[in-house]
C-alpha cells in the first residue's frame, strides 16, 4: 500500500471556523486563511496585500501591544474585544496571538457574537425576574400606607372648617394618587390584554407619527419592511407601548434631530428562554445617535436605571414587560453611531 501524501497545513486551516492570519513584525499580512474572507469582507488575495491595520475599521486592542509581543516572542489573549469591519459590521471576538519565528506570528480570531447573545438573553431574562420580584414586593409594602394616607386625608378634609387648609389634605391626595400611578407603572400591566390580529406595520406607523408630533419634523423615519409578514395575535396597544418607549429613547438620544430606522423582518428556528419557535418576526429600532453608556449596558432593563436627568427609568422595563408577554425577548447592540433595539415575537403554528 502506498504512504498517504503529507497533508498540506493551509487545508486544515482553511476547514477552521476561526480567522487565522501570519503576519510579520510590521503586522503585513503573510497569510490569511479561508475564513478571514467573510470575517472581514475582503478576499484572500487582497489581504496578502495590506497590513493588520487596513483589515478593519476598528479593534479593541493597541496593535501596538501586538507589535511588542512579536518583538518578545511571547503570547498573548484578549477576550471580548469589539471589531468594527470595513464593510461596517460589528462584531465580538476573542483574539490570540502566537509567536511563530524571529518577526513572525500566528493571529486567530475567533467570532462569539452567538454566545455573547445567547449570554445577554440569560442576563437580560435574570434582570427582568429579579427585577418584577422585587418591585412586586416594593408595589405591595407602598400601596396598603399609601391607601390609608389617602384616606384619612379625605376623613381630615371633610372635618376641616377653613376651606383654605383644605388645600394642604388636597396636596396628600394628589401626592398619594401621583405615588400609587409611579407604583402601577413599574409593575406594569401583569395580565395579557384583549387579543386580536393585527398588523405590526400599523403599529410601527403609529408610532412614527406620535413621536414626529412630540419631538419634531427634524427626526427622520426610514422604512425598510417586510411586506410579507403576516398579521398575527397581539395585544396592540401594549406593543404600541413597547415600541413608543424605545423610539422616544432613541428621539431624546438624538435630540430630536437624527434618524430612526423601523426594520422588519422573519427569521426562522428562534430560541427564546430555551423554547424553539420555528418562525418569529424581528423589529428593529435602530437609530444614528451616540450610543448606550457603557456603565448603563448591564443593567439597562432595571427599573429606575436611567441616563437621562430627567428620565424615570421605566420605558424600557415597560417594554420588556409587553414583549415578554407575547413571549418574546427584546435585544440590543450599541455603539458609537448605532443603537439597535430589536424585538423577537414569536408566531403561532396557525399564523405561519
Amino acid at each position: 500500500m502506498p504512504p498517504m501524501p503529507p497533508l498540506d497545513p493551509s487545508l486544515l486551516l482553511n476547514h477552521l471556523n476561526a480567522a487565522v492570519i501570519v503576519v510579520d513584525e510590521r503586522l503585513m499580512v503573510k497569510y490569511a486563511n479561508q475564513s478571514c474572507e467573510p470575517l472581514f469582507g475582503l478576499s484572500n488575495r487582497r489581504l496578502k496585500e495590506i497590513s493588520l491595520n487596513d483589515c478593519f475599521v476598528e479593534i479593541g486592542v493597541e496593535l501596538t501591544q501586538l507589535q511588542h509581543s512579536l518583538s518578545q516572542h511571547q503570547g498573548c489573549a484578549f477576550y471580548a474585544l469589539n471589531l468594527v469591519t470595513l464593510d461596517g459590521n460589528h462584531h465580538t471576538v476573542d483574539l490570540f496571538l502566537t509567536p511563530l519565528g524571529p518577526g513572525e506570528g500566528v493571529l486567530e480570531i475567533r467570532v462569539i457574537d452567538q454566545q455573547q447573545r445567547i449570554s445577554q438573553e440569560l442576563h437580560q431574562y435574570a434582570q427582568h425576574h429579579a427585577s418584577q420580584l422585587l418591585v412586586r414586593g416594593l408595589a405591595h409594602e407602598i400601596k396598603n400606607p399609601l391607601g390609608g394616607l389617602r384616606g384619612a386625608a379625605q376623613l381630615l378634609e371633610r372635618e376641616l372648617p377653613d376651606p383654605e387648609l383644605k388645600e394642604f389634605t388636597g396636596i396628600i391626595i394628589e401626592q398619594a394618587d401621583r405615588l400609587r400611578s409611579l407604583v402601577d407603572k413599574l409593575l406594569g400591566p401583569q395580565k395579557p390584554g384583549e387579543r386580536a390580529l393585527g398588523n405590526i406595520h400599523k403599529v410601527l406607523e403609529q408610532v412614527s407619527q406620535l413621536a414626529v408630533l412630540e419631538f419634531s419634523s427634524d427626526l427622520k423615519f426610514v422604512r425598510d419592511y417586510d411586506p410579507s409578514i403576516p398579521d398575527f395575535e397581539m395585544d396592540r396597544d401594549l406593543l404600541q407601548q413597547a415600541v413608543l418607549n424605545i423610539v422616544r429613547n432613541a428621539a431624546q438620544a438624538l435630540n430630536g434631530c437624527g434618524h430612526i430606522t423601523l426594520k422588519t423582518r422573519t427569521r426562522s428556528q428562534v430560541t427564546i428562554a430555551g423554547q424553539r419557535h420555528r418562525m418569529a418576526i424581528e423589529v428593529s429600532i435602530i437609530d444614528d445617535g451616540p450610543g448606550i453608556d457603557d456603565t448603563l449596558k448591564d443593567t439597562l432593563f432595571y427599573p429606575m436605571v436611567t441616563g437621562k436627568d430627567s428620565g424615570s427609568g421605566l420605558g424600557l422595563s415597560i417594554a420588556q414587560n409587553a414583549v415578554s408577554q407575547h413571549q418574546g425577548k427584546i435585544s440590543v447592540d450599541s455603539w458609537p453611531g448605532q443603537t439597535a433595539f430589536t424585538l423577537t415575537l414569536p408566531l403561532s403554528k396557525e399564523q405561519q
